[in-house]
């Protein structure tokens, strides 16, 4: 097949949106597919045609910021054109775009399947409300013309309203996990770094905003530091969002427990997270929202388990697979709480890695998601043009 992929970011950019897409983009090439990416060009030094791994990318200017997403003034044409020289478009949600490339598809006859990446969420505000009814709006107009829908879970399926109203068309496939075996020199190396006096290394994987609520964990001290007052809490990822105030926000929360607070920054290496989850003694996710997060399985490859907010979708790692607790939104005494019961009980929640990967199979991710593709080829208008004329 002829694959164009449609989504906002892109690489270099990194969140486990963007690796989703990447590592499902690679494994398709390495099938024998040629597949193209068209994103937004969201820094300026950054080619604006490049090969990475076998995946072409095609980066648009992208001038105008609308919240958190960019437009690209090009986009039609340059999506009427690349697909005419595909078989199917993979669209990615939310996005600003997505009616007209559902529209621009259908013209063209080409399938259309979308992969729903989580309910668009932002904060208050009459001019963020507008967005969310505008972007759902155009999803509904994709959604009655998509071949399928792919959702992560049927736990945050059945409780999305982006997805609910058309569940028929919805098919569940878990998102693409890769993690590398952690290095135990490396990770005996962190551990030592981190550590302070023998106490636990308590880890958090993600951009520190608001919906992911680092705020809580860093609360939780308060609790875990009546058992663990070593205890060290080591945060994986950006901090100072430009689209957000939180990291302003929260200072004073931060200068309070500075001394147990570690914050790395963006890690780029998927062995350097094998090693980052390993160092860790639990990973702690308190998001608010959360359609799945890929750092929790990723953790529970590495022998670390995982305390995780109950939130539709992002609480199925944990429960399909036992390796940690399940704690109420936005309460940090139960953050607090679920911490030390799996630090004094830790074989309690361990499982081998080849019992993880029974449940998130990378191989039969990337399968159903090639079924999916060819499905919607062979549905295709232009497909079945073709064999008529043929």
């Amino acid at each position: 097949m002829k694959i164009l992929i449609a989504l906002q970011y892109y690489l270099p950019h990194r969140t486990g949106y963007s690796l989703h897409v990447q590592r499902v983009a690679e494994a398709l090439v390495a099938r024998g597919h040629e597949v193209i990416v068209l994103t937004a060009r969201h820094h300026i030094d950054l080619p604006r045609d490049e090969t990475i791994n076998g995946v072409r990318i095609v980066r648009l200017w992208s001038p105008i910021r609308v919240s958190r997403g960019m437009v690209a003034p090009s986009y039609p044409w340059a999506m009427w054109g690349l697909l005419r020289q595909n078989d199917v478009v993979w669209l990615h949600l939310p996005m600003l775009e997505t009616a007209l490339t559902a529209g621009l598809a259908q013209l063209t006859g080409r399938g259309l399947i979308a992969t729903h990446h989580g309910d668009l969420v932002l904060p208050k505000g009459a001019f963020n409300r507008f967005i969310e009814w505008f972007i759902f709006r155009m999803y509904a107009f994709m959604a009655k013309r998509a071949h399928r829908i792919i959702g992560y879970s049927h736990d945050y399926a059945d409780h999305s309203y982006y997805l609910q109203p058309f569940r028929d068309k919805v098919s569940i496939i878990y998102p693409p996990i890769i993690a590398p075996e952690p290095e135990p020199e490396r990770v005996a190396e962190l551990r030592a770094r981190w550590q302070h006096e023998d106490g636990p290394i308590i880890g958090y994987a993600g951009r520190f905003v608001k919906e992911k609520r680092p705020d809580l964990l860093i609360r939780a001290l308060e609790k875990i530091n009546e058992q663990y007052p070593n205890a060290r809490v080591v945060f994986a990822g950006e901090y100072d969002i430009a689209y957000e105030n939180t990291w302003e926000e929260f200072q004073p929360l931060i200068k309070r427990f500075n001394e147990q607070l570690i914050f790395l920054g963006l890690i780029t290496s998927t062995q350097a997270m094998s090693n980052f989850f390993a160092a860790c003694d639990v990973l702690v996710l308190p998001s608010d929202t959360e359609c799945f997060a890929l750092v929790q399985v990723e953790a529970m490859l590495c022998g670390t388990p995982v305390v995780m907010t109950d939130t539709p979708g992002g609480r199925v790692p944990v429960t399909e697979t036992k390796m940690g607790k399940i704690v109420p939104r936005g309460d940090w005494e139960a953050i607090g709480e679920a911490v030390i019961a799996i630090l004094q009980h830790p074989d309690d929640y361990h499982y081998s890695r080849q019992e993880i990967e029974r449940i998130f199979n990378f191989a039969e991710t990337v399968s159903r998601y090639e079924k999916h593709m060819q499905n919607a080829v062979q549905a295709s208008p232009h497909r079945k043009r073709k064999a008529d004329a043929g």
